[in-house]
C-alpha cells in the first residue's frame, strides 16, 4: 500500500514476509551487527508494521522503519522502548501515539529527499490515526559518551522531557548527563555530532530522557525520544502533508 511519493522516491507498507526480510536485512547493513543471520530480527517485527521506502528508478529498498500502534499509553510497558526505560510516567497519556523504530538509511545514500520521503509517510500515519505522541529511542553510534559530551550538554540545557512524561532509570547501565555532565556548551560540536534523526526530532519539538542508556548489544548511547504532534511548528506539518 503506497503512503506517499516524493519525485523518484516513493514509501509504503510492506505487504509480505519477504518485503519485511528485506527491511531487516538493510537494518543489519546500517547497524553494522555481526551474527551469521545478516539480519537485524527481533520479536517486535511481528507485531509492527514496516515502512519501506524505495528509489523507483533503481527498484531498491534505501530505507525503512517500523511501527507499533497504541490507542493511549495504557499498555506502553508493551513497547520496545519499555524494555529499556521506566515508562511509568507516559501510562497515564490519554490519546493515540505510536512508536517509531528501527529508523535506517542506506549509507550509501546521500539524498535529503530519502527522509523527507521518510518523513512525510509518517505525516501521513499520525494524521489518519489521529496520533498525538510519537515516541522511541533515538542513538549514538558507540558507547563512548566522551564523543557527545557537547551534544549530551545541549541535551541537558535544552530537550529534557517534561516532569509529567519523563521516564526513568530502569537499564542497569546507563549515563545519567542531566546531573554527572558539568560542562558549558559548544553548540557548533554539539550539532555536529548530534545523530540526523535526533536532531530532525528535536528540531520539531522533541525532548528526551535524562539519561542515556548504555546498549551493548547494539553498540549505541541511545535515549528515550517523545515528540508531542501538537508541539510540531504548523509549517513544518503543512509542508510534509502537502507532499502527499
Amino acid at each position: 500500500m503506497e503512503i506517499v511519493r516524493v519525485g523518484q522516491y516513493r514509501a509504503r507498507f510492506a505487504s509480505s514476509q519477504s518485503e519485511v526480510l528485506a527491511a531487516q536485512a538493510l537494518r543489519y547493513q546500517c547497524f553494522n551487527l555481526l551474527n551469521k543471520a545478516e539480519l537485524d530480527v527481533d520479536d517486535f517485527d511481528t507485531i509492527c508494521r514496516h515502512v519501506l521506502v524505495e528509489n523507483l528508478e533503481t527498484n531498491k529498498l534505501i530505507c525503512c522503519y517500523r511501527i507499533l500502534s497504541f490507542e493511549n499509553g495504557k499498555n506502553i510497558s508493551n513497547s520496545y522502548s519499555a524494555q529499556f526505560y521506566d515508562l511509568k510516567s507516559i501510562e497515564s497519556y490519554p490519546k493515540p501515539m505510536i512508536e517509531v523504530g528501527r529508523f535506517c538509511i542506506d549509507p550509501e545514500v546521500n539524498d535529503g529527499s530519502v527522509i523527507i520521503t521518510a518523513w512525510a509517510a509518517l505525516a501521513q500515519i499520525v494524521t489518519q490515526s489521529r496520533t498525538e505522541l510519537l515516541f522511541g529511542c533515538s542513538s549514538f553510534e558507540g558507547i563512548d559518551k566522551r564523543k557527545y559530551v557537547d551534544s549530551f550538554a545541549l541535551l541537558r540545557d535544552r530537550y529534557i522531557a517534561p516532569v509529567k512524561w519523563r521516564p526513568r532509570i530502569k537499564s542497569a547501565k546507563v549515563f545519567c548527563y542531566s546531573k554527572d555532565l558539568n560542562c558549558k556548551v559548544d553548540k557548533k560540536k554539539a550539532l555536529l555530532n548530534m545523530p540526523p534523526l535526533l536532531k530532525t526530532y528535536l528540531s520539531m519539538g522533541a525532548w528526551v530522557s535524562d539519561h542515556a542508556v548504555v546498549d551493548l548489544s547494539m553498540k549505541t548511547l541511545h535515549l528515550f525520544t517523545g515528540m508531542e504532534i501538537s508541539k510540531i511548528p504548523k509549517s513544518r506539518q503543512k509542508f510534509l502533508l502537502n507532499l502527499a
